[in-house]
């Protein structure tokens, strides 16, 4: 653990085009608002807002910023009540409101570590392969300093906390009539978070890992596998290392889940035009679970992190690429590029994380972003050079 005064500001998961600003863009499906509604925003009320804003934040390090976001979701919430909105509606919203700010607590208190989310079914027996698989993966990313995601639950969840052990291990519960609220291995550990909403639950799972390793199973597994996917697709999410593992496939009667489900996408999605030919870049199947944390490592093996600043795409690098290096990028993601071209840069004016890394940038097209997790794989192959 650390205290709040050692972390970063930024950790090492977020969102890769942050907005300026939290008012939405456009309001006009709304009803007007009367004057009741607008007292939120007076100056009075505001006045009110930031004195006990100033009164709780005394003595911490919140910034301006910071005090001013906190300050529209007040008056978000005081606008609510003249809103009109009903019991039900209000519930959702706090109780929401709530299990975020507790999850993030927690996940506050263990910044550094890396973390893997593992999704798969719930009914795996312990005694399957994939079972198996995902318990020598986890063990294979906790040895190497990783701590595990799951959704607390049996089957590949526990075998996900399994592997690493409970002090290497979060649990995201969900609150079902059917299935146990936590496994064995997690049960009763302060890194157990239950959720009741499934949103509030599927935002942990994505924006704490740095990696989502997939594992063979239902609904609800192939529901977090493709909204990981969307996210990053879509570019709404920062990229990360999306891995698919089977067991034995060989063995199975069934043959292989991951085989099956791409030769889905390929011959349904691809061939419609649902998808672009890049997206198969957004997704690794992995041959065995050392290839699966092999292929999580090497995704950091150059590479850091990216985000946005203004228009151009900061690619945070932990080594500075050659004038050969980045004319290979350029040359083979010139598509990518809006104006001008790839090219290393120090810190670009305004950022204030990783100042000591160099980046690689340039004015982004904002779309095919298969391409770009190309490109970081492309950086990576750089490692040895």
């Amino acid at each position: 653990m650390t205290n709040d005064s050692n972390r970063s500001s930024e950790h090492n998961r977020v969102e890769l085009d942050p907005p300026q600003s939290t008012q939405p863009k456009n309001e006009q499906a709304a009803p007007p608002e009367t004057r009741s509604v607008q007292r939120a925003d007076d100056g009075e009320i505001q006045d009110g807002i930031i004195e006990l804003i100033d009164k709780v934040a005394a003595g911490s390090s919140a910034s301006d910023y910071d005090a001013k976001l906190v300050r529209e979701l007040i008056t978000a919430g005081l606008k609510l009540i003249p809103d009109g909105r009903d019991t039900g509606e209000l519930k959702l919203m706090t109780a929401a409101m709530k299990e975020l700010r507790y999850a993030y607590r927690v996940f506050g208190e263990y910044p550094e570590p890396h973390k893997v989310t593992i999704f798969g079914s719930a009914r795996t027996p312990e005694d399957h392969p994939d079972y198996l698989a995902a318990v020598e993966f986890s063990k294979l990313m906790a040895e190497a300093g990783w701590m595990a995601i799951t959704g607390a639950g049996d089957g590949i969840m526990k075998a996900g906390h399994e592997g690493p052990g409970r002090e290497s291990s979060f649990g995201v519960a969900i609150r079902l009539p059917f299935e146990t609220s936590a496994n064995t291995v997690i049960a009763g550990d302060e890194k157990l978070i239950n959720f009741r909403y499934f949103f509030t639950r599927k935002l942990m799972f994505l924006s704490q890992a740095e990696a989502v390793v997939c594992f063979p199973g239902g609904f609800g597994t192939l529901d977090e596998c493709f909204e990981a996917l969307t996210l990053i697709q879509t570019g709404k999410a920062s990229i990360v290392p999306v891995v698919f593992v089977d067991g034995d496939a060989e063995s199975d009667e069934h043959g292989s889940y991951w085989d099956g489900w791409i030769h889905y996408t390929k011959t349904q999605l691809e061939s419609r035009g649902w998808i672009s030919p890049e997206d198969n870049h957004l997704f690794y199947h992995a041959k065995n679970p050392q290839d699966a944390a092999d292929h999580v490592m090497n995704f950091y093996s150059v590479y850091h992190s990216s985000r946005y600043v203004r228009d151009e795409l900061v690619i945070r690098v932990k080594k500075v690429l050659t004038d050969d290096q980045i004319k290979i990028l350029n040359d083979e993601f010139g598509v990518l590029v809006k104006s001008g071209d790839i090219h290393m840069s120090a810190p670009l004016p305004g950022e204030k994380d990783h100042l000591d890394l160099p980046r690689v940038v340039f004015t982004h097209t904002r779309y095919k972003f298969g391409l770009v997790r190309a490109l970081i794989d492309r950086i990576n192959s750089f490692a040895d050079a």
